[in-house]
């Protein structure tokens, strides 16, 4: 007796630690790995699967499975495991789980009772030669009562031996799993907040050049492969976020540029190339004052991100290193795109006839740092001008 406290007062205690863990993890990915794998710890589970609600559906999110990636390895584990979808009804576990709301614990899911409203699908076992045997699923309900999704254990182990879950951690279990449900429903939130968050910025980015057809286009590619470069050159995730962020206000001071300077088709005067300059100073001015990172970070961006390595750029003609990381960046960002998209004086160029404009001016314009990092990244970078193509402007976030 003695033994079964102290294990159920260490059972407890992780189930704890485990909830403190969840709350810290804010990416809705890492969140449903994360959920996952600490329930397998938890239950001493080979494998495990997570389900997400998508209005009348489950989708599968999250598999995990010790004995296929001891025998395949991590990569080739993680690619059997493709994307599907359940409908919300009794005919699989999952199914089931989700509508009923109950748990379901099986010893061994082919020797099922008969009479049960579920069935299970041995197709994956066949394909791959595994051996699912016991099954523990519960809903994932949140506080409102809200299913967010099942997850399900798969193959409770005994050193070398699969064996049944045992009873007494189904209740453990539903407690991690409304403890996931409440993380999941935070983390989706969060990233629908995110992406409201980021078009609100593109679109008043875009106010600033509404006349330019093409800037938002401009503006959602140069703030992606922004980030991209910022995360090749070291930047902690929540620094790349702010970049992305940060980025697509660049060029906010042209809000405050004349049209009449602004939309000049011919060449400017030197007294009207002064006045475009001038948005690097107003952008940072709209700026300015905020205790907010984001906002500290676009300031900077809008400031230097016309500064040159060389120190012949503007508007303070800084030099090499005193040039702030982040405006050097964006220059890079900036300048690939620009040089990448068609205009009324010239056609667009090749990302290959692009780039090798960006690695002559090395030294010069660009940080040489900047450019070796960013032809590290073409093949990501075509990523994004696919994604953020004419057509599918409307479609991308």
């Amino acid at each position: 007796m003695d033994n079964q406290l102290e294990q159920a007062r260490r059972e407890v205690l992780r189930l704890a630690q485990i909830g403190i863990a969840l709350t810290s993890v804010q990416k809705l990915d890492e969140l449903l790995e994360l959920i996952v794998s600490e329930a397998r710890s938890f239950t001493g589970a080979d494998a495990g699967s997570l389900y997400l609600r998508e209005g009348d559906r489950l989708v599968f999110v999250v598999a995990q499975n010790d004995t296929l990636k001891k025998r395949l390895g991590k990569e080739q584990e993680k690619a059997l495991f493709t994307s599907h979808s359940l409908p919300l009804t009794l005919s699989s576990i999952a199914g089931y789980v989700a509508v009923t709301r109950q748990d379901v614990n099986l010893p061994d899911v082919y020797q099922l009772e008969p009479g049960l409203p579920f069935s299970f699908n041995p197709a994956f076992d066949r394909q791959f030669g595994y051996r699912t045997c016991s099954v523990l699923a519960v809903p994932m309900v949140d506080r409102s009562d809200d299913l967010q999704g099942v997850l399900q254990l798969i193959n409770a182990r005994d050193g070398d031996r699969t064996v049944p879950f045992r009873p007494e951690q189904v209740p453990l279990v539903r407690s991690l799993a409304s403890q996931a449900a409440v993380a999941v429903n935070n983390a989706r939130l969060t990233e629908e907040l995110k992406k409201l968050h980021l078009d609100t910025i593109y679109r008043l980015s875009m106010a600033a050049e509404y006349k330019d057809k093409d800037t938002a286009g401009h503006v959602k590619r140069m703030s992606h492969t922004s980030a991209l470069l910022a995360r090749a050159l070291g930047w902690s995730s929540q620094q790349v976020e702010l970049m992305l962020y940060a980025a697509p206000m660049h060029d906010i001071g042209k809000i405050g540029i004349p049209d009449a300077v602004l939309l000049k088709p011919g060449r400017l005067t030197p007294e009207e190339f002064k006045v475009i300059q001038s948005h690097t100073e107003i952008g940072a001015r709209i700026l300015r004052g905020s205790d907010s990172e984001l906002l500290k970070l676009s300031e900077e961006v809008a400031l230097c991100h016309h500064e040159k390595w060389n120190g012949s750029g503007y508007p303070r003609g800084l030099k090499g290193e005193n040039i702030p990381l982040a405006g050097r960046i964006v220059a890079v960002a900036d300048v690939f795109d620009a040089l990448c998209s068609r205009r009324p004086y010239k056609k667009a160029l090749t990302h290959e006839e692009a780039f090798a404009i960006i690695r002559q001016d090395a030294g010069s314009h660009f940080d040489p740092t900047c450019v070796e990092a960013f032809s590290s990244l073409l093949d990501q970078v075509k990523e994004i001008y696919d994604r953020f193509s004419e057509e599918n402007l409307d479609t991308q976030p």
